[in-house]
């Protein structure tokens, strides 16, 4: 009873570590882009739910998260022994081979979803996985790299052209592309201020180490600008909406709140921004 006991202790703790390891308040940030991308692309409301896109959406959900954080763990293992976020709120790479294993069947996952979707979708995918294990893992590790770490995180939004164009059957829309890969730009840039002294105690080289914090807060204004411009081409509306990113980010810069306290704002910031953009979607479709 007691080794039962003791394996089902160690099972628990593998499936606490890898929820923690797959980051649970960024799920949406995989997700949500295929929710977005599929109610723009839908017609109809039937189109909204097919095992395509329920496919989609449940793999973006949790097995790309496990899939995407877990080559990063592995990969930052030395970095991270310093870098006080994985003290609570993330996971330091334990060397587990179980949860190796894991990480392995979240990837081969990610493949199969080339079966279930067209092939116009499939540019989208194979950039998702090439950019989301290149970005840590060597030779080309792209988060080593100022500009290149920043542009790499377009990644994000590739699940929800995948949704898209699963959808439509065509690609979506160049500006909404581009507006979106902006918009992951300053998303990503925000979210390192936080990590540019352990980066640079660690040898670490990023837009944020190399701009320095003042620079860096302007190159997230710049990325968030330019998004809101780029997305005010597919809809003014949108344009408008995405305009609370570089109005927080300014408020943020001139006010004295702690940058590593707000960077925890952004997923409720993002959910709800996402939520609105679904539903101006959904009301296109039920009552245009």
């Amino acid at each position: 009873m007691a080794h039962r006991s003791e394996r089902t202790g160690e099972a628990v703790g593998r499936v606490r570590y890898l929820l923690t390891l797959s980051r649970p308040r960024f799920w949406l940030y995989l997700a949500g882009p295929v929710a977005v991308g599929v109610t723009f692309a839908a017609e109809t409301t039937g189109e909204l739910f097919t095992p395509v896109t329920l496919v989609l959406f449940a793999y973006f959900l949790l097995p790309a998260n496990v899939f995407l954080y877990g080559v990063n763990d592995v990969f930052d293992a030395d970095v991270d022994a310093a870098n006080p976020k994985k003290d609570d709120r993330e996971a330091r790479w334990q060397g587990d081979s179980a949860v190796a294993v894991v990480i392995a069947a979240a990837t081969v996952l990610g493949v199969a979803t080339f079966a279930f979707t067209p092939l116009v979708a499939w540019p989208y995918l194979a950039a998702f996985f090439a950019l989301g294990f290149q970005y840590s893992a060597p030779p080309l590790r792209f988060k080593t790299t100022p500009l290149l770490d920043s542009i790499s995180n377009g990644l994000y939004i590739l699940p929800g052209a995948v949704g898209y164009a699963a959808v439509a059957g065509a690609h979506p829309p160049l500006a909404a592309l581009a507006g979106a890969w902006l918009w992951t730009m300053g998303m990503h840039t925000f979210s390192a201020i936080p990590d540019i002294e352990p980066d640079r105690a660690a040898g670490i080289r990023t837009t944020a180490t190399f701009l320095g914090e003042r620079r860096t807060f302007l190159y997230c204004l710049a990325c968030w600008l330019a998004a809101a411009v780029v997305f005010a081409l597919v809809d003014i509306r949108i344009g408008l909406l995405l305009v609370a990113y570089p109005a927080l980010v300014f408020g943020i810069y001139r006010s004295d709140v702690d940058v590593e306290r707000a960077y925890w704002w952004y997923p409720i910031l993002n959910t709800a921004v996402g939520t609105l953009l679904t539903l101006g979607a959904l009301w296109r479709i039920l009552y245009a």
